[in-house]
């Protein structure tokens, strides 16, 4: 008993330096983690397309069915994606729109916009529209747009007023806007934080659909416009 008990002790001590240097590499790896979260979140930016396999991964609690009972599309709508990535999204809400209607995919990155649309064939998928620009300065007309949507791409915008300033113009009177956001994303924007900027942004808070750590968030545009007359914007032509 007592020789086993010596080689027990034995064995433990030995397992010592090689536990001790596992916990050190595990900490290291998430010290090495979680300073990158921390510097995209402090950097906004596009995910690149040589890096799009993070966003083909499973979209847990933000899937295609849940998106499409927070969007509601309907057949014949103008419906606007911002940032469709890969098209995860856009085959699937399309074919809602149809007959009639269209979907605009606009993308600050042209190698996603022919990776959409590329998509989008192969499944025969036809009514769609691809352009590319800043989600900053969108370029269509005041009140051009049904719905339109965007998951876990506006805390890459650098400035997400303006952008939910833009898309507050380019809705329709009544038009319905919906953010998806992901807990573990480093650019992930909170419900509390998209409902303050959006009533910022003149779009009323109307429900959030899914947990706060993968969720949808429902605005929408006044029905009615306010006393004041807007500024017209006409969207800037491409040269």
């Amino acid at each position: 008993m007592l020789r086993l008990w010596r080689g027990l002790s034995a064995a433990d001590s030995a397992e010592g330096p090689e536990m001790r240097r596992s916990a050190k590499i595990t900490l290291t790896a998430a010290a090495l983690v979680g300073g990158a979260a921390a510097w995209w979140r402090g950097h906004p930016s596009a995910c690149p397309y040589g890096q799009r396999f993070w966003i083909e991964a499973p979209h847990p609690f933000i899937g295609r069915r849940r998106l499409r009972d927070a969007l509601a599309p309907r057949p014949g709508e103008t419906v606007l994606e911002v940032g469709p990535g890969t098209g995860y999204y856009s085959a699937d809400i399309a074919r809602r729109l149809e007959p009639g209607g269209v979907l605009h995919v606009f993308d600050v990155q042209q190698p996603m916009l022919d990776h959409t649309m590329r998509r989008a064939d192969e499944l025969g998928v036809r009514n769609l529209e691809p352009r590319r620009g800043d989600a900053r300065q969108l370029p269509y007309d005041d009140a051009s747009f049904d719905a339109a949507y965007l998951v876990a791409v506006l805390g890459e915008v650098p400035d997400q007023d303006a952008a939910l300033r833009e898309l507050s113009r380019v809705l329709k009177p009544a038009g319905r806007l919906v953010v998806g956001e992901l807990a573990g994303d480093p650019h992930m924007v909170t419900a509390r934080a998209l409902r303050q900027r959006g009533e910022r942004a003149g779009l009323g808070w109307e429900r959030r659909v899914g947990p706060p750590f993968g969720y949808f968030g429902v605005l929408a545009k006044p029905a009615v416009a306010s006393h004041q007359q807007p500024t017209r914007h006409t969207a800037r032509r491409d040269r």
